[in-house]
């Protein structure tokens, strides 16, 4: 408010909870009374994994998967159904370089950001018939952000002991900046990192073998650290 021409009425604020489907009608809703319209939807709620799977309980990852991909597909279809009968709007997804490779100790994270790909990729080969509704797909690597501290382990009740620096990581503003800049530009994919994350990307698209060979090494060195409390 204080450094744009926005008024109070132009903001609106709503708690809600990804993982209660049933109060994500009564949320849009909410949206539409307010603004009459939805123009952009972010997707960017979800948790991030560090647990190796033979060590990590299965209702860790029913709970990863109602979070990260149900929770999101579901307010999705809710605001879809809008965007259709406008014919035109943007759905931006938060993914993650984890939906175009795999790494150790966030087997469920991966999996869920690679459902997240493959649903939106199939999506927009369903909404053909109408151009002006954009499926965006924002791939990020490492940022600083609090994810780490809010990692799901080896069971539903432990939290992480040790979030290490996060100083690497792409600021958290040069972040959001890519993203804005391809969601304006109905990017349908953006890898948003730095180097080496980023030259890894590549290999998994276009060197697979090498991909799964350098993962196996950095992989190694990951678990040992993991282990150690590093």
């Amino acid at each position: 408010l204080e450094i744009s021409n926005l008024s109070e009425k132009d903001i609106l604020v709503l708690r809600l909870d990804l993982t209660d489907r049933s109060s994500h009608e009564a949320a849009t809703n909410s949206v539409l009374k307010h603004f009459g319209k939805i123009d952009v939807l972010v997707n960017n709620g979800g948790r991030s994994q560090r647990s190796l799977f033979v060590d990590t309980n299965l209702d860790v990852y029913s709970a990863i998967i109602e979070l990260n991909y149900l929770g999101t597909i579901s307010l999705t279809k809710h605001v879809l159904n809008h965007m259709i009968q406008r014919k035109r709007g943007k759905i931006v997804t938060v993914s993650s370089v984890m939906g175009i490779m795999g790494a150790p100790l966030a087997s469920g994270y991966c999996a869920s950001k690679h459902a997240l790909q493959g649903f939106f990729n199939s999506l927009r080969t369903e909404l053909t018939d109408y151009p002006e509704i954009s499926i965006i797909n924002i791939c990020p690597g490492p940022v600083q952000s609090q994810i780490i501290q809010n990692v799901f382990t080896e069971n539903l009740a432990k939290s992480i002991e040790n979030s290490g620096d996060q100083s690497h990581k792409m600021p958290t503003a040069r972040c959001v900046r890519l993203t804005l800049v391809s969601t304006a530009n109905d990017l349908k994919e953006a890898w948003i990192s730095d180097h080496p994350y980023l030259a890894v990307c590549y290999l998994w698209q276009y060197a697979p073998t090498w991909a799964w060979w350098l993962m196996n090494k950095m992989g190694k060195r990951r678990i040992q650290n993991f282990k150690s409390g590093v």
